[in-house]
Order: C-alpha cells, then sequence, then structure tokens
C-alpha cells in the first residue's frame, strides 16, 4: 500500500463543510418527526457517581429499560431515520401488517387493510417502498417516565448484588419542549460496601468435603472481600465443575445443592458467610460414579440404531455398524471416556469434541445416563454412555470469491474452490485439495502512470490422518485426550508481481496435539520448500532505483578501468560479472571522494537486494511451534496469548552434500547445491507474546511484544529472502508501509535503495487502546515502536548491538476506527512517523514534519493482533 495524501484544497474542505452541514441539520429535523406532541424522543442516559466508581459501573447502564435509538452509520440513527422516512399516515397500517405470518403477506392482506384503515384510493397498490423502510426502520424510543423509575429501582438491586447494600440511585428528566427531546440523568451513591467478616463451609459427606479441602487454595470466596453476589456464583460454578470432575455425576445438577447463607442480623456491614453443600434436606449420600457402557453407533437414523447395525467391540468400548465404511480402530482413537474409569464431564465434553474434529461425523445424539439397575430403583454409581454418529457426505466443494486489499496490490479479487474427500482409507482420513488464486495489479515500475498484472495462483493437497504417523504406539507418551493429528501436505504456487515471478513447491508432515483449550503442539518434519525465481534478467528493468545506482557506479568505474568498459561493451562481461569486478577491486575505492563512496555503499546495497530478490533456494527444515491461547474465552477477560516457533534448516541436506558450487549470486560465496540448487541452513526464533487489559466496560488495552531472531550458518551467510525479516504493513509498524524504507538498524543510504533490505533480527512492541463507540463502531489509538537487524555488518550500519539499538527504534503513531458488520471486521488506521532512525542526526524526530491530512493509510480486515 503506498501513502495516501490529500490535496490542500480549500475549495474541496468547503464543498466538505457544506455537505456536512447539510447533513446535520437534515439530521437534526427528522429525528423527532414521528414523535406525538407533548411526547419526547429519549437521546441519552446519562450516568453521574456522587461519591466514587467502581469497577462493575459500566454493567448498570444495562439495567436501564428505556434505550435511545441505536446510531450505526457516521454515528446516527440510521434505524429511526429510515421509518421517518417511510409515509406516516401507513404506519399503523403497517405495525399490524407484521403482526401476520410472512406467508399471509402479500397484495390481499393489505388490500383488507386499506379497507379497514380508511385508505380504499391505495387499494392495488404494493407501497413497495414505504413498506422497506418502515420494516428495516426502528421507531423513535419514546421517554416513558415510568420506566425510568423501573430501571432505578434495577440498577439499585444490582448495586445491592455487588455488594454495596446501602447504595441509593435518583434520577432527573431533562425535557426539551421545543425540540421535543429528552434525556435522562441517574445519580448514584454506592456508599460502603458489605464485606465478608468470616467465612465458614458447612459440608457434611465426608468426600465431598475431602475434595473442596485439597482444592481450597483455589476458592474465590475470601475474608475481608466485598459481598459480591456475581463471585459467589463464579464460586458454586468453580465446585461443580471440580466435583463433576471428581466422579459426582450431575453434582448440584438442579442448582438446589450449594449456596451461601449470610448472617446479617447483628451487622450489615461486616456478615459471616457460610457455604453449604447438602444433596437434600436428609443429607443423603454422594456416590462416586463409574462409567459402564460405552456405546458408538454410526447410523443414518436414530432408529437404525440397534435395528441395521452389527456390533462389534475394541478395548473396553462397544461399536455398533451398518457397515465397514470405517475401521472400528479409527473411531476408538476419538473415544476419552473408557469403561469402569471414575466419572469426569471433561472426558465426556473431549469426545464430543474429538467427534466432531474428525470431520466425518455429526453427532445424532450424545447421551450419558445412570443405568436402571431393576424395578425397585435405579443403579446410581453406573454411568453408560451412547453415542449416535451419522457420516457427512464423502465429498464436500466450497466455491468462494474474496475482495481484499493489500499495500502492494491495493484492491484484488481471490477466488478459490476447495474439496474435501473423506474417509480415504476407512480410517476418518480426509484429503482437502485446493486450487485459489489473488488478482490485482501494481504500479509499473518503469512506468508509474500505468499497471501491470499481478496475480498469484497456488494449488494445495492435504492429507489429514486422526492419529500420529508413527511406527509405534505412542498413547502412553500422548494421550488420547491431546487429539493427536498428522497430515501431509503438497502444494505449489506460481507468483508474478514485479515482473520477476517465483515458482514455489512445499511439501512437509506435520504432527499437532491438543493438550487443551488453551495450549497446543505442532511439529513439522521434512518441510520442504523449493522456491525458484523467474525471469532474472529482468531485475534491473523492473528496480529501476536500482537501475540508477548501477548506472552510476558502472560509468565512474569505466572512468577508472576503461578496459572493463569495453569487455562490457562488447559482450565479454556480463552486468554481474562487471559488478563482481567493482566490489572486489581493492584499489577503486581509494580513489572515491565521499559523494561516489556513498554511491559505491548505495551500490553494495542494490547488489544485497538483487541476489535475494533472484534466489534460488532449498529450505528443509524442521519446525516446533508452541501456542497459548486465552482469546475470546469469558473466563480469561485479561488474556494472554503466546506464540513460539523455533525452525531449523538446512543440516539434513548438509550430510549427503560437500561440494560448493557458484550458485550466482553475486556477493554469496560459492554454496552446496542440490540438483543446482543452493540449500539454505539456518536456526530461527519467533516469539509473539500478547497481554490483552480489559477496564472500564468494553475497552480494551492491548501490549504485544515480537521478536525474532534468524542465525544462518553453514552453508549459508545471509537469511533467504523468503525466511528473513521486513519492516511495515497493516499489522506490523503501520507508520511505514510494507517495505516502506524502515530499517535495517540506522542505515543511511537512499531510501530507495533501502526499501528492499532486510534483515535477521526483528524487534516489534505494539500498544493499541481501544474503545468501543457501539455494537458496530470502535475507535483506537495506537503507538508502534520496532526495526530490523542484522547480525553481521554489511557496510550499512545496519547490525544489531546493545548499546545502540534502542536508538535506531522506528516509532509510528495513530488512531483508526473498526467497523463489526456480521462476522467482518474492517479496520482503517490512520499513522504517522514520530520517529525515523533512517534520517540524519537533528531529523529523526518528525513532529514538526507530520502533516494530518498526509497520514499512512492502512486499509485491512480484522484486528492487527
Amino acid at each position: 500500500m503506498s501513502c495516501k495524501h490529500f490535496k490542500n484544497s480549500p475549495q474541496k474542505y468547503y464543498k466538505i463543510i457544506s455537505f456536512a452541514t447539510v447533513i446535520g441539520v437534515l439530521y437534526a429535523c427528522s429525528t423527532t418527526k414521528k414523535v406525538p406532541e407533548g411526547e419526547f424522543l429519549l437521546t441519552k442516559n446519562n450516568f453521574q457517581f456522587e461519591d466514587k466508581k467502581e469497577f462493575f459501573d459500566d454493567e448498570l447502564k444495562d439495567y436501564v429499560q428505556q434505550k435511545p435509538n441505536k446510531k450505526q452509520l457516521l454515528f446516527v440513527p440510521l434505524g429511526l431515520l429510515l421509518y421517518n422516512a417511510a409515509n406516516p399516515k401507513y404506519d399503523t397500517l403497517f405495525s399490524e401488517y407484521l403482526t401476520y405470518p410472512s406467508e399471509m403477506r402479500d397484495q390481499k392482506l393489505r388490500d383488507s387493510l386499506f379497507v379497514k384503515y380508511n385508505m380504499s384510493e391505495n387499494v392495488g397498490k404494493s407501497l413497495l417502498w414505504d413498506r422497506i423502510l418502515h420494516n428495516w426502520g426502528t421507531p423513535p424510543v419514546i421517554l416513558d417516565q415510568t420506566k425510568t423509575d423501573k430501571s432505578a429501582e434495577s440498577i439499585k438491586k444490582r448495586m445491592t448484588y455487588r455488594g454495596y447494600w446501602d447504595s441509593e440511585v435518583k434520577f432527573k428528566h431533562d425535557l426539551d419542549s421545543t425540540s421535543k427531546k429528552a434525556a435522562v440523568t441517574y445519580f448514584l451513591k454506592h456508599k460502603s460496601p458489605t464485606n465478608i467478616k468470616d467465612y465458614f463451609y458447612n459440608i457434611p459427606d465426608a468426600g465431598i468435603k475431602s475434595i473442596y479441602q485439597q482444592n481450597i487454595n483455589e476458592t474465590l470466596v475470601k475474608s475481608n472481600r466485598v459481598l459480591d453476589q456475581t463471585v459467589l456464583e463464579k464460586e458454586v460454578t468453580r465446585i461443580n465443575d471440580l466435583m463433576r470432575r471428581s466422579g459426582y455425576y450431575k453434582f448440584n445438577n438442579g442448582n438446589d445443592e450449594v449456596y451461601f447463607v449470610a448472617d446479617s442480623l447483628r451487622d450489615r456491614k461486616n456478615v459471616p458467610l457460610t457455604l453449604e453443600i447438602h444433596k437434600d434436606s436428609a443429607d443423603s449420600r454422594y456416590k462416586v460414579a463409574t462409567i459402564g457402557n460405552i456405546d458408538v453407533a454410526i447410523v443414518d437414523e436414530p432408529s437404525d440404531f440397534g435395528r441395521k447395525t452389527v456390533k462389534d467391540s475394541l478395548r473396553r468400548i462397544r461399536f455398533h455398524k451398518m457397515n465397514e465404511d470405517y475401521k472400528t480402530n479409527s473411531i476408538w482413537r476419538a473415544i476419552i471416556v473408557d469403561n469402569k474409569s471414575v466419572y469426569n464431564q471433561n472426558s465426556l465434553d473431549l469426545t464430543k469434541r474429538n467427534l466432531l474434529a474428525m470431520n466425518n461425523f455429526s453427532i445424532l445424539k450424545a447421551k450419558d445416563s445412570l443405568r436402571q439397575g431393576g424395578a425397585i430403583k435405579p443403579n446410581d454409581s453406573i454411568v453408560d454412555v451412547l453415542y449416535l454418529l451419522k457420516p457427512l457426505p464423502k465429498y464436500e466443494v466450497k466455491v468462494g470469491t474474496d475482495v481484499n486489499y493489500s499495500q502492494l496490490l491495493n484492491l484484488g479479487i481471490s477466488p478459490s474452490v476447495d474439496l474435501t474427500t473423506r474417509n480415504v482409507f476407512r480410517g476418518a482420513e480426509n484429503l482437502s485439495t485446493s486450487l485459489s488464486g489473488t488478482f490485482g495489479s501494481i504500479r509499473n515500475p518503469k512506468n508509474l502512470d500505468k499497471r501491470i498484472l499481478a496475480y498469484e495462483i497456488s494449488a494445495q493437497a492435504s492429507l489429514n490422518f486422526p492419529r500420529l504417523l508413527l511406527p509405534f504406539n505412542y498413547y502412553k507418551l500422548i494421550p488420547k485426550r491431546y487429539t493427536p493429528t498428522s497430515s501431509i501436505v503438497l502444494g505449489t504456487s506460481i507468483q508474478n508481481n514485479i515482473g520477476l515471478g517465483r515458482v514455489n513447491f512445499n511439501t512437509g508432515l506435520n504432527y499437532s496435539a491438543n493438550v487443551n483449550d488453551q495450549s497446543s503442539h505442532r511439529l513439522t518434519l521434512f518441510n520442504t520448500l523449493f522456491s525458484l525465481t523467474k525471469n532474472k534478467d529482468n531485475y534491473y528493468d523492473f528496480f529501476v532505483n536500482d537501475n540508477e545506482v548501477r548506472v552510476k557506479v558502472f560509468n565512474d568505474y569505466f572512468n577508472f578501468n576503461p578496459q572493463v568498459k569495453q569487455d562490457f561493451d562488447s559482450g565479454v562481461l556480463t552486468r554481474d560479472e562487471v559488478s563482481e569486478k567493482i566490489i572486489s577491486d581493492p584499489d577503486y575505492p581509494t580513489t572515491l571522494d565521499q559523494a561516489k563512496a556513498n554511491n559505491l555503499i548505495e551500490f553494495l546495497g542494490t547488489l544485497v537486494n538483487k541476489d535475494r530478490q533472484t534466489q534460488d533456494v532449498i529450505i528443509s527444515s524442521m519446525i516446533y511451534n508452541f501456542i497459548y491461547n486465552e482469546i475470546g474465552k469469558k473466563e480469561y477477560p485479561n488474556a494472554f496469548y503466546f506464540n513460539g516457533k523455533v525452525e531449523l534448516a538446512g543440516n539434513i541436506p548438509s550430510i549427503f552434500n560437500q561440494k560448493r558450487e557458484d550458485a550466482g549470486g553475486i556477493l554469496r560465496s560459492p554454496e552446496r547445491t542440490i540438483f543446482g540448487i543452493p540449500y539454505a541452513q539456518f536456526v530461527k526464533f519467533d516469539f509473539d507474546v500478547r497481554k490483552y487489559f480489559k477496564f472500564n466496560g468494553n475497552q480494551t488495552f492491548v501490549l504485544r511484544q515480537f521478536i525474532g531472531l534468524g542465525i544462518p550458518y553453514g552453508n549459508s551467510s545471509s537469511m533467504p529472502f523468503v525466511r528473513s525479516y521486513f519492516n511495515g504493513g497493516s499489522n506490523d509498524i503501520r507508520a511505514w508501509v510494507a517495505f516502506g524504507g524502515l530499517g535495517p538498524g540506522g542505515s543511511q543510504i537512499d531510501e530507495r535503495v533501502r526499501t528492499y533490505l532486510m534483515g535477521n533480527i526483528k524487534l516489534t512492541t505494539n500498544l493499541e487502546y481501544r474503545i468501543p463507540f457501539n455494537d458496530m463502531y470502535e475507535g483506537a489509538v495506537f503507538t508502534d515502536i520496532g526495526n530490523v537487524w542484522n547480525t553481521e555488518n554489511n557496510g550499512f550500519d545496519d547490525q544489531f548491538k546493545f548499546n545502540k539499538f534502542i536508538r535506531e527504534m522506528g516509532v509510528g503513531s495513530g488512531f483508526g476506527l473498526r467497523v463489526n458488520v456480521a462476522y467482518i471486521t474492517l479496520r482503517v488506521d490512520l499513522a504517522y512517523k514520530i520517529y525515523d532512525p533512517n534520517k540524519p542526526d537533528g531529523e529523526k524526530w518528525r513532529f514538526n514534519k507530520i502533516q494530518p491530512l498526509k497520514p499512512t493509510l492502512n486499509i485491512a480486515f480484522g484486528y492487527p493482533f
């Protein structure tokens, strides 16, 4: 993406301001169009806290019974505007019309209503436009003062529930008869809370009591804390989960066995609290349940079970199948619950998750129940389990098209076709094949007024197994509850962007396991990538800035060594061979003044770019990835995220190949090759850490730290292009576009040349404060800090050094808007450079250079992190 600049045109701003003024006037006039005389449109609910604020205060607004019309488009109530745009004389008629079932809403019904409401002149008319406006719109919220009083009562009850028993809630109506608008202000006093003086528990059952005492350190209820009922609710949920994991089947299923008793007779401010756990008034014994029969049936309909199925058994699990389409062993691996084991609700939940994750079945029924022990009474300690599974279709085709916006392609289109073939080898294996492409256009480097086609076409096949492909039994090492899976991947892609293009072939064997809902492991063996560059000789045709530097240095060197010019002009020497002579000539640099010496450094940068951009490489690596993710889980409001990845490449090829060859690079030393293509050797570490802080209701502060380190060795003097780090982009340092000239390090060479220089060390810190305006719109303020460096000094002052790396961090700040529509979040961020380490001393801080109307514009889908 390129920076978007706004022209400083007074006429343009005059038009914008005039348009905004007209819209504002129309908005102000139209909102009360259908408010009856003597009534008021509710426009706002205000809250004033007269003593202090508490962490839960933002939830109090949810207990107000009347809320103003929701605002959507440009922060105006679009639904109300649509409703007001419909002809008011039809409002009553349309309201009644919508009470009828949809199949009855036809012209005949409308005609009967026209007659009923004395509108016979409209008989036969559809009134489609008015119906659309009325249906899509929302009527004005008319102030109901009795509901205000009820709202105050609801708020008071909620504050009491939160532990503030003596709180007070008052309200005032602000009525504007001229505009027919009203606002309500609620005045709240918390006063001092009611605290838990002492905490006791009364648990007659010895087994339940023992388990509770063993986990007493996890209790959420403590002495000298506010008596908050929401905390007590969470403690009951924790106890329920604890007991159901410990064998007590459907513990507290009726929500009447676990409760708290507060003694407030003596003191309302310091109250003794007692936890009570009783099965019933007679305190009958709890029993630890065990798993009995486990039946798994693969059927087309529930009625097929037992009637059309044949029973099979494997390791204490009974299987019922109508045919042999699925091997019994493949289904057994998904069943976590085990016969004669102590009942554990988690095992039942994991089993359902595993069966669905296989993507081979839908679950018609998942039932667990106490075994019936005869006519006298049921057996209340044995739980039988039944799963009825229906196979999904053998083949599933998905066709889709995405419209995307990237910093290189601008607007592009991405069509795709995916085919899933299930149960390929009768072991619930799935073959997923896909064909996709991305098509767009970029500016022609040779003629910036024109654009050229850019695209990427890719095909990939993935064979997924619901088990680990290992030659030994691994279940003692990796339990079934981890849901271990394997996949074999084979893919290829063809890229054509700036004329060079690239062809990639990739393959790999992947293992994955989920320890729980937060933690997962992924190990990739034999991950191999062949990356080949097309049209290498066209490099200087498309990287015109690099070519300008090359021509300048070539001409100067030809004056220094005319013989090389003759050989070049006659075709004896190629451009690359001349470049090698220039950088290897020890006498040439001694003849240069400062300006020409800087040109030579820039020329060296262009050669680094050329080597990386045109490099053919084989990357054969092993990758380990660990992810811990609390994002999106209600029990973790202040979520934490960690993604750590380690990649080790090139060691296996190095065992079988010791011969070095010239692989075509100008700066690279002779390298060992396979099929004439050099292979990379490196170790790479990526760590992505995020912390989310929720406060003031739905406001969020996010802190993200990324650390990346790649260390080339052996056959590689630098990291390959596809594994190197760069700066900029909508998910990185947003004040710079991708490959936008930030870094590496504090290098001072021309930005046009520096643009495609990358590094093998990356540090990025992102801070973002997110403020929701309503359900649809969210604002954000952010600061991004970071840069890339190299472990070795390439002559550009780009080496990472502990004593100066902080001074070489680029800083950008800005603000943005997020629009949430259905399950899609559209993001627009405007960013400005605050500190540019690649500028000369005295110009690094950019405060006096900021132009508010010329930000770096980032458009993307989804949150940046």
